[in-house]
């Protein structure tokens, strides 16, 4: 059976997004292994490339049943009902039209995926400002692909070559992340970290849980969150059947999973789980959203508007993510889950 095709959308235009995209479209040899196909604004995508002079056929198509991927072609799906975003658009700015038309890209791919005509979602990067201005009453793509698809449970993941790990908490201040913190939000956090390891292949996998306080709050002496919450969520989920550990202390849980004793940490807050991926550097960093119906990833940076429109963009970020997205997808093929929201 032919693989259902996987959907980049276009991110902000204003930012490095249709750059990263035209160029990866454009690496033939990486296309061939990887086909795909862009939700956005097909003249944006076709400015941009004849502004880097790249050899590469863009076609504009109307559903996804028109949709042949092929090396040296782009093939972008309008959104439905936008209107075209204007050749003078202003890079490396927060633009309301390119917040809307953002949106609409990733609107149109959740409702594509839910469906079932797509297998998955590669996110080009999105700019909070820009959608707050379009009066888009969501954040960031996990909060729309999870409220979009009706999906209740689902978590950040992030991977590099060398490390994954999942979050409890993601964007809120370090005291509202410890007050989100309970027995239950642990729990469901480490049964989608178990989730995940088992749709790559990993049939008995070895979930770190990082503790919340220096030392894992050392018996109590550095608070009692370890004790009272994450302790209590690990050996629930070891009564049913994970093998979950912990709760190790945040500065030596990651360097252990690096050296292979784990397959993913279980981080409690953004920056514990994101600086020792990132410290590896962004360029190989992949966000993936847990939980969902369908696959999503997303490189691990942002729109970097500094460099926008400047034609120095690196493409490398993108391309590991839809490379990651097209393994995920065949992944799950093989190791079919309940995927249910």
């Amino acid at each position: 059976m032919k693989q259902k095709p996987i959907a980049v959308t276009m991110g902000d235009a204003a930012g490095i997004g249709p750059e990263i995209i035209v160029k990866t479209f454009a690496n033939a040899a990486f296309i061939a292994e990887h086909p795909s196909f862009v939700i956005g604004d097909t003249g944006v995508l076709r400015r941009q490339a004849t502004a880097l002079r790249l050899d590469l056929a863009i076609r504009e198509v109307t559903s996804v049943a028109e949709i042949e991927p092929q090396p040296g072609a782009l093939d972008v799906l309008q959104v439905p009902g936008a209107n075209a975003l204007p050749p003078d658009l202003p890079v490396g700015a927060v633009n309301a039209a390119a917040g809307q038309a953002a949106f609409g890209a990733i609107r149109t791919a959740i409702d594509l995926a839910v469906r079932g005509e797509i297998a998955g979602i590669c996110t080009a990067p999105i700019h909070k400002e820009a959608l707050a201005a379009a009066n888009v009453p969501y954040p960031g793509h996990t909060e729309m692909l999870a409220d979009l698809s009706g999906t209740r449970d689902y978590a950040m993941m992030l991977v590099n070559p060398t490390l994954r790990t999942i979050l409890v908490t993601v964007h809120c201040s370090m005291l509202d992340a410890v007050a989100k913190l309970s027995v239950e939000t642990e729990l469901r956090i480490i049964r989608l970290a178990d989730r995940a390891m088992r749709e790559l292949g990993i049939e008995r996998p070895r979930v770190a849980v990082a503790g919340l306080n220096p030392h894992a709050g050392e018996g109590g002496l550095f608070g009692r969150e370890d004790i009272d919450i994450i302790a209590p969520a690990i050996e629930l989920a070891r009564n049913e059947g994970i093998d979950a550990s912990g709760p190790w202390p945040g500065d030596t849980v990651f360097m252990n999973a690096r050296r292979g004793r784990f397959d993913i940490v279980v981080a409690q807050y953004h920056d514990q789980g994101l600086i020792p991926v990132k410290l590896a550097g962004v360029e190989d960093g992949v966000n993936i959203t847990v939980g969902l119906p369908f696959v999503r990833t997303s490189p691990d940076h942002g729109t970097a508007f500094d460099i926008a429109g400047q034609g120095i963009a690196d493409p490398a970020s993108l391309q590991i993510a839809l490379q990651t997205a097209h393994q995920f997808v065949q992944s799950r093929a093989k190791h079919p889950l309940s995927t249910g929201a």
